[in-house]
């Protein structure tokens, strides 16, 4: 009894500086960024650095994916950037971050959910890793901030990119999507709950992600259907239509396994081949065009400007809700892409600077 007594009394103590411990009694793990800001937080600029962090969150600057820049952080007084975009729910957003330093994470990279006027923290860059991506469970708006260590001078390549999180459920490179979510089924009755891949009949549909056959059944209006359950995530997927199934029951597939052949069997007997496919989970179903959409969309590079030397403004820039910014205002680079500046004006408002907007003044940044 006395040996626990001192262990519970220890307990305490072992938590807070043990993670695997934290991990298993529901514990967060500090990210990357937590863990420098609480060395760097009793001394003066360590403090205006985490001040920095917070306020910058209400500072986001909109972008559209996929996105690049060129950025730069001079050494000097505290500096962050954060980046704002949309995503859907279904798509795996990619992030491709390269710094000029290559041996400590100098530029801290977080990813956060913007919750009208709250935020909630999504993932974090890994520090032995220039990639990094999350899976979009909602969709919104979410932030990227980019900060760097104190007393830093850093340039650094950035790219995000959407994908879909989950494969392509019908074989080749001939399967097109032809009805979408939301269609209109039985003359207005009802509403398409998925969408419809057209392909030659007998061709593959294969599995979108690794996950265990839920079931695998012959009637109805699917005709043959297989379900299956996506290992680790909340989603059952549908195949209906098929021509023939080539699985059972409980089995263990992984991504890219054919499961069945694409047909028209069930309500489809009328119709050309094709894969209804469906996406569901305990709220009922979604739309899987997300989680499947072969996106394609080229990246704008950046233009090839130097970031080290200060700009000036040669023309206003009105902005929304604020006071124009004043011709001769002399502006802080802080990125680039390929139509302008981001740069940062005197009271750290983050702004967007046209090329044609800005002249080169022959003064350093400090």
């Amino acid at each position: 009894m006395k040996n626990l007594f001192l262990l519970l009394l220890a307990l305490p103590s072992f938590l807070s500086c043990n993670s695997t411990v934290n991990k298993l009694f529901g514990g967060k793990d500090k990210t990357p960024h937590e863990i420098y800001a609480e060395k760097i937080e009793k001394v003066p600029a360590g403090k205006q650095w985490i001040e920095v962090s917070n306020n910058i969150l209400l500072n986001t600057k909109a972008v559209q994916l996929p996105y690049k820049q060129l950025g730069y952080f001079p050494a000097g007084k505290p500096r962050a950037l954060a980046l704002e975009f949309t995503a859907q729910r279904g798509e795996q957003i990619n992030f491709d971050l390269r710094s000029s330093v290559s041996t400590d994470p100098v530029v801290y990279a977080d990813v956060f959910k913007d919750n009208a006027g709250t935020v909630d923290h999504i993932v974090s860059a890994d520090e032995d890793s220039s990639h990094f991506s999350f899976d979009v469970e909602e969709t919104g708006t979410y932030i990227l901030r980019l900060q760097p260590q104190m007393e830093t001078n850093v340039q650094y390549d950035l790219a995000i990119a959407a994908a879909p999180s989950l494969g392509f459920p019908v074989a080749g490179t001939k399967a097109r999507v032809v009805s979408v979510w939301g269609d209109s089924r039985d003359n207005g009755a009802r509403k398409h709950e998925g969408i419809d891949i057209a392909a030659t009949r007998l061709t593959p549909a294969i599995a979108a992600a690794d996950g265990y056959i839920s079931s695998v059944k012959d009637g109805g209006l699917g005709g043959k259907t297989v379900n299956m359950k996506v290992k680790d995530r909340n989603l059952s997927l549908y195949y209906a239509h098929l021509d023939q199934q080539l699985v059972q029951e409980g089995q263990y597939v992984k991504k890219g396994d054919t499961i069945g052949l694409v047909g028209n069997t069930g309500n489809a007997k009328h119709s050309s081949p094709h894969l209804h496919f469906g996406i569901y989970t305990y709220g009922g179903a979604i739309d899987p065009l997300p989680f499947v959409n072969k996106i394609n969309k080229s990246i704008p590079a950046p233009a090839a400007k130097d970031l080290t030397q200060q700009l000036q403004l040669t023309k206003a820039i009105t902005i929304k809700d604020k006071e124009p910014v004043k011709a001769s205002t002399v502006l802080i680079p802080l990125a680039v892409t390929a139509t302008g500046y981001l740069v940062e004006l005197a009271d750290g408002t983050i702004i967007e600077a046209p090329f044609k907007s800005v002249k080169i003044l022959s003064d350093k940044q400090g």
